[in-house]
C-alpha cells in the first residue's frame, strides 16, 4: 500500500511502540493518523511532538477495544490499522480473564470493525512470546509454539483469527490483507517499567542513578534478542507499504546478548565503576530467546538498523531529558 494521502488507524498509538510509529507515518505523507488509545499504558507525552502536526488526533469518542460501536465509528474512512493495544504479559499473568477479553475478544473486535467498514490492510502486533524458550537458534517463523504464558496464549489466538478470517472472506467484497509481527525485546526512548524483560534496563538505570549496583538475578546468562523501539515502528510501516499478506515476521537484529552483557554495557555507558551484583530469584518466562531476521528483510524489505550501544546512549540521554516523566512511569508501575 503507498501511504501517501492515506488516513491510518494506530490501536495504541500513544503506546511505546505506537508513538513512534505515529511520528514515522508523518514522515510517509499520509492525509491522517487516527490514535486509538485508553490512555492506561499510553500517555499524551508520549504523543506530544505528532500532536503538534494537524494531521494527528486522538480519536475523541474513546479508545477502548471492548467498546465495539465506538470502535466501529473509529474505523469510518480508514484505509488501513496497526493493531499494538494489548495487556501486557504480567498483566496478563494476573489477570487472565481480563487479557482474555482485551488481548483476544479485543482483537476480534478490531478484525469484525474492518470487516464492516471495509478497511483493507491490518498490521497486527504479535509477540516473540509465541514461541517460548528457544528449541533451534535463531528462531525462524516456522519454530514450534512453545510458549507456556497467557500473554503468548493470546498473542497465539490473535495470530489465528487474522489468518482464519483473512481466508474466510479472501473472494469476497470483505477481503482485508494482513501481516503480523513479533517483536523481540524493545527498548528505547519512551521505554515504560512494565515490560517484563525489558523493564531491567530502566531498574539498572534507577541503580546507577542512586550510586547503587546494578542487580541481576541468577547468572546473567539469560539471552534476548533487543531491538531499537524505532526500528519495530519502521517495521510496521514495511509490512504496510508490502504486497506480502497472511504471513508472521520476527521484528529483532538477530543478535543474542546476555543479561550480564547488557549490564556490563550500561555500566561502561554510564561511566560507573560499580560492579554487578548477583541475587538468586527473580521471575522470568523465558531464558532464551534469539529471532532470525531473514524472513523480514527478504518479504516486507525491514532490517533493524540501531546498534545496542547507539540504541541504549539514546535511551539513557532520553531519561536525563524527561526526569519528572520518568519519575511517573516508575511511580505508576508499582
Amino acid at each position: 500500500m503507498d501511504l501517501k494521502d492515506k488516513t491510518m488507524l494506530v490501536i495504541g498509538g500513544a503506546g511505546f511502540i505506537g508513538s513512534h510509529l505515529v511520528d514515522q507515518l508523518l514522515d510517509e505523507g499520509v492525509r491522517e493518523v487516527r490514535v486509538y488509545d485508553n490512555l492506561t499504558r499510553g500517555s499524551e507525552e508520549n504523543l506530544a511532538s505528532a500532536l503538534k502536526d494537524p494531521r494527528v488526533n486522538i480519536y475523541d469518542l474513546g479508545g477502548e477495544l471492548l467498546h465495539r460501536d465506538i470502535l466501529d465509528a473509529a474505523m469510518k474512512d480508514v484505509d488501513g490499522v496497526f493493531h499494538l493495544a494489548a495487556l501486557w504479559l504480567l498483566h496478563c499473568y494476573d489477570f487472565p480473564r481480563s487479557a482474555f477479553e482485551v488481548n483476544i475478544g479485543g482483537t476480534f473486535n478490531v478484525l469484525e470493525a474492518m470487516l464492516n467498514n471495509g478497511v483493507k490492510k491490518l498490521v497486527y502486533s504479535s509477540s516473540a512470546s509465541v514461541y517460548g524458550d528457544a528449541v533451534s537458534e535463531p528462531m525462524k517463523e516456522d519454530h514450534p509454539y512453545n510458549n507456556t504464558n497467557f500473554y503468548g496464549a493470546t498473542k497465539i489466538a490473535g495470530e489465528h483469527m487474522c489468518r482464519s478470517l483473512h481466508h474466510r472472506y479472501k473472494d469476497t467484497d470483505q477481503a482485508f490483507d494482513y501481516n503480523g509481527l513479533r517483536y523481540m525485546n524493545v527498548y528505547g526512548p519512551r521505554q515504560d517499567y512494565q515490560g517484563t524483560y525489558i523493564a531491567v534496563i530502566m531498574k539498572i538505570l534507577d541503580r546507577l542513578d542512586q550510586g547503587l549496583p546494578p542487580v541481576v538475578y541468577g547468572d546473567g546468562s539469560q539471552s534476548y534478542d533487543f531491538v531499537y523501539v524505532g526500528d519495530c515502528a519502521r517495521a510496521n510501516i514495511c509490512a504496510m507499504k508490502s504486497d506480502a499478506t497472511d504471513s508472521f515476521y520476527n521484528v529483532g537484529t538477530g543478535i543474542k546478548t546476555s543479561i550480564k552483557q547488557l549490564a556490563e554495557l550500561l555500566l561502561e555507558l554510564t561511566g560507573s565503576d560499580l560492579e554487578i551484583e548477583y541475587k538468586p530469584g527473580g521471575l522470568t518466562f523465558v531464558k532464551n530467546r534469539v529471532g532470525c531476521p531473514e524472513k523480514a528483510e527478504q518479504e516486507i524489505d525491514f532490517k533493524a538498523e540501531k546498534q545496542l550501544r547507539e540504541g541504549l546512549s539514546e535511551l539513557i540521554e532520553w531519561r536525563k531529558n524527561h526526569i519528572e516523566e520518568v519519575d511517573r512511569r516508575r511511580r505508576k508501575a508499582r
